[in-house]
């Protein structure tokens, strides 16, 4: 919305940083923040009034959860959203489909989340949404944002998939395209839907990936630093970066009320939408094998789920003690803390693993 204030820039000189990417990227990151932290507890308190018992705690989970989380009011990923589409609507080029269109999947898969974490506190059971009611609607919601986003993108990068490690290598996958990029949106989507177990586990490392697809999505949106690169040059994908500063200033605002011990659980409101979010940003960048590198958190938990579900229904044995794997580590008596930490370690060295497919090429 700022960003038309560049117009003005010959009769105001100072009006002209508006047209640079990295100053609205900074105003999006402290916007987003300023939103989390000042209408946190509001949210917070409107969410316990709203909530008697607070988020349902399964039976079948950690036995410690049913004591220390009880009461924890959860649906905050709903103030990530309000910070995030501040943010974003406030600092990026409106004009920009690339921004509109990551949007949609953001507060769509968001919506799904909402009413999948509704249900579950109203009724105060674990049910919400059917799941695969919930994959049915996820699966619409990318189909529309990934038909938007092949019609924006020129040849032949539309239908394309981009391969790291190699400089000059697209993979047409023709109309295979669109359901390759549904899958990375609602693969992504639920992957930190799993994170999210413990208190500041998901979200840190999605304020890592968020923070390293900003620097992917300004890098691939210049074409003087795509070609200096090696990258395939994806003209308007830079505005991402705003959206990406935006979810770092939102998600840094939540943390700071989700924190050991969190005064509120983000919920798949939060999750669903921060796993599509990250999906349809590395789907316009071309970016989304890199995704499984800086997400490789993400990955983990998910494939602990499977690899668990497999070997219970194949052999009637657990590879785990529990799943997702966070779990596993609490049930070896790891402190809730210590699993936190670490994750987020192993998050940041993916983090910079992902940057590293820049340059080696």
């Amino acid at each position: 919305m700022l960003y038309f204030l560049a117009e003005y820039a010959d009769q105001f000189g100072p009006l002209n940083l508006f047209r640079y990417l990295t100053f609205r990227t900074g105003g999006a990151v402290l916007t987003a923040l300023l939103v989390s932290f000042m209408l946190g507890p509001v949210v917070i308190n409107w969410l316990r009034s709203t909530q008697a018992n607070g988020q349902p705690i399964r039976d079948d989970g950690p036995e410690s959860h049913l004591i220390a989380k009880q009461g924890t009011p959860t649906m905050g990923g709903f103030l990530i959203l309000l910070g995030l589409a501040i943010g974003t609507l406030l600092w990026a080029d409106l004009a920009n489909d690339y921004v509109w269109a990551t949007l949609v999947v953001t507060l769509g898969f968001g919506a799904i989340g909402f009413a999948d974490d509704y249900l579950k506190v109203s009724r105060y059971s674990h049910r919400g949404l059917p799941g695969k009611l919930k994959i049915v609607l996820e699966i619409g919601v990318a189909s529309v944002a990934t038909l938007w986003i092949m019609y924006v993108m020129r040849e032949p990068l539309s239908t394309a998939l981009a391969v790291p490690f190699f400089k000059d290598v697209l993979v047409d996958l023709s109309w295979f395209f669109v359901p390759f990029a549904v899958f990375v949106m609602v693969g992504a989507s639920n992957s930190v839907n799993l994170t999210d177990g413990l208190d500041g586990l998901a979200i840190v490392p999605v304020i890592m990936a968020a923070s390293t697809f900003a620097f992917i999505t300004y890098i691939v949106g210049n074409a003087v630093f795509s070609d200096y690169l090696q990258l395939h040059a994806v003209p308007g994908a830079g505005e991402l970066a705003v959206f990406c500063g935006a979810l770092v200033g939102a998600g840094l605002g939540f943390l700071w009320f989700n924190a050991p011990p969190a005064m509120v659980f983000m919920g798949d409101t939060g999750s669903l939408a921060m796993g599509g979010a990250l999906g349809a940003i590395s789907v316009i960048t071309k970016h989304e094998l890199v995704l499984a590198i800086v997400g490789g958190l993400f990955v983990l938990e998910t494939v602990s789920v499977i690899v668990q579900v497999a070997s219970f229904r194949l052999t009637g044995r657990r590879v785990f003690r529990m799943a997702p794997l966070h779990h596993h580590f609490e049930q070896k008596g790891w402190a809730e803390p210590t699993i936190v930490i670490r994750f987020w370690i192993i998050a940041f060295i993916l983090a910079l693993a992902g940057l590293a497919t820049l340059k080696l090429r």
